[in-house]
């Protein structure tokens, strides 16, 4: 990545955040790290370790999620979000969503359902403010799933909702 020369004043335009992603991207002192990377709309880097729970429990809702609707997940994929690139955890797209993004790096507009899932690092605050983040991004739904408890929070454009709208069994997401 280049250097920075001057102190950044405001929060970087989505082309400029879209430009750090993809040097990010292409940096081989980054392709080995071991978590999830992410960039504030200030351009900061942000870095989670993913532990052994927390990739078991991503991977059994990417299964669940496609046998139950088809399409494709993909796992911590950047989505250009008016607080920076995120990366859920896990994201279903449909076929019309993957046809409509061939290759986008970040992406313009968020998958269907976005989640992130929550583990003790995590601040509840700013995992709510991901998921309307996802939502004003263009995802219809964004979870944020409990492993623990077993409890899942949804939102949509309405803000928090009772049950999905997805024909997905919310309890089998936790084995």
């Amino acid at each position: 990545m280049s250097a920075i020369h001057e102190i950044i004043e405001a929060p970087l335009a989505p082309e400029q955040l879209a430009k750090r992603w993809q040097a990010m991207c292409d940096d081989p002192t980054f392709e080995d790290v071991a978590g999830k990377i992410e960039l504030t709309e200030w351009g900061e880097i942000l870095m989670s370790p993913v532990s052994k729970s927390h990739g078991l429990a991503a991977t059994r809702l990417a299964k669940c999620l496609e046998q139950a609707l088809g399409g494709r997940t993909v796992v911590e994929v950047g989505i250009a979000t008016a607080i920076g690139v995120r990366a859920p955890d896990v994201a279903w797209c449909s076929d019309a969503y993957l046809a409509a993004h061939p290759e986008e790096m970040p992406l313009s507009s968020a998958p269907e359902i976005c989640v992130e899932i929550a583990s003790a690092s995590n601040a509840l605050p700013k995992l709510r403010e991901k998921a309307m983040a996802y939502i004003k991004a263009g995802a219809v739904e964004a979870w944020i799933v409990f492993p623990q408890t077993r409890r899942i929070e949804i939102y949509d454009r309405s803000g928090s909702r009772e049950s999905t709208s997805f024909k997905v069994d919310t309890h089998a997401l936790f084995g």
